[in-house]
């Protein structure tokens, strides 16, 4: 008989593992695994791969630009079935940092979903007096009630605690965009978890008939009094809930609806796309030291708040394929980050991530097909 072992239960976590998962993740304590280290929860360990994991079949690099740093690449596909990608960009001059000031949000077809890719315009630009006056990015493209949505983050300073999540309207991928004057979703009051920013946007329909957006955030406190110099906030995720497209958007009562610090060793969660398939609620994301910081997760949950534990989504470039040395001003080499789903036939058909490195040692889309 294959018995479950039940965990200390966190708020927003469904903490469960089969008997037989639980006895041989043991090993991940000799990996260097973060966890559970406070009074309040217990030890608890998984080294599972997902099933999502073992049908990815790496296709490559796409949408390689001379001169510029690519990111977040959200994928859609038209109905003359044409591969539409919204994508962040910015100069290279700039640097990793770039994203935070300087991003533009741009718009790229292909035939195929594998490419090649080929820029069409600049969407959205920074522009001065607005919420998004020094950078546009985090794109997510969705089609909801015959519209196309464009969520995206933008921020007025260069800095993370102007971060707010928007919302662009247009007919057709080709626009006119219907571009937001103010945020759709304001950060949290003074002390609240989520008093710093609202970022990384992810979204779909309940069926229901609501709007669920999750959305990332952290408490300010802890970014500015960190003595840490590699830790500054937690990321989180929260839910908030409208009976309109538009909005207003609640905030969840229970928010965070996924909260890792409780693990120690300042565990983290960021980067979520979220879909519905076969009745669940499924997210994946980019790890930040649940198993380590170069995997994915996966995860999946009954009613889109309470999750499982999470399982490994994808693993770091080193198991896909062989890249030169980085140079030394690529920190985050080797990793998959902005995971995002290409929906084909309504079904998950291809992974796109961004990396760093590539022809011109920047960064650029990768992608995967889900075999």
């Amino acid at each position: 008989m294959l018995h479950r072992v039940y965990i200390h239960k966190t708020p927003g976590i469904n903490f469960f593992m089969e008997r037989r998962s639980f006895i041989s993740s043991l090993s991940i304590l000799s990996a260097g695994a973060c966890f559970a280290n406070s009074g309040a929860g217990s030890f608890f360990f998984t080294d599972d791969e997902s099933s999502f994991a073992k049908h990815l079949k790496p296709v490559g690099r796409v949408l390689e630009m001379e001169g510029y740093y690519v990111w977040c690449n959200s994928p859609i596909e038209a109905e003359d079935g044409k591969i539409h990608l919204f994508f962040s960009r910015w100069d290279a001059k700039k640097g990793m940092g770039g994203w935070i000031k300087g991003s533009e949000i741009a718009h790229a077809i292909a035939d195929s979903p594998e490419g090649p890719f080929q820029y069409v315009e600049t969407v959205f630009a920074p522009r001065a007096g607005y919420f998004d006056a020094t950078t546009c990015h985090n794109p997510l493209i969705k089609k909801v009630d015959d519209r196309y949505c464009l969520f995206y983050m933008g921020n007025s300073n260069g800095k993370t605690n102007t971060k707010r999540i928007g919302l662009a309207f247009a007919d057709s991928l080709n626009g006119p965009w219907q571009r937001p004057d103010k945020p759709l979703l304001e950060a949290g009051l003074e002390g609240a978890w989520d008093d710093h920013c609202t970022t990384n946007p992810a979204f779909l329909k309940h069926p229901n008939g609501q709007y669920w957006l999750y959305y990332k955030s952290w408490n300010t406190k802890d970014y500015e009094t960190s003595t840490d110099p590699l830790i500054k906030g937690n990321r989180k995720y929260g839910l908030a809930i409208a009976d309109k497209l538009e909005g207003p958007y609640v905030k969840y009562a229970g928010n965070p609806v996924i909260d890792f610090s409780y693990k120690g060793n300042n565990c983290q969660f960021e980067d979520a796309f979220v879909w519905m398939e076969n009745k669940r609620f499924k997210m994946i994301a980019r790890d930040m030291g649940f198993f380590n910081h170069e995997d994915g997760l996966l995860m999946q949950s009954k009613n889109g708040i309470k999750w499982d534990l999470p399982q490994i989504a994808y693993y770091g470039a080193e198991k896909y394929i062989q890249q030169p040395p980085p140079p030394p001003y690529l920190k985050k080499y080797g990793r998959f980050e902005r995971p995002q789903l290409l929906f084909l036939k309504g079904k998950p058909a291809y992974l796109f991530t961004t990396s760093q490195g590539g022809k011109y040692m920047t960064a650029s889309p990768f992608i995967f097909k889900i075999v």
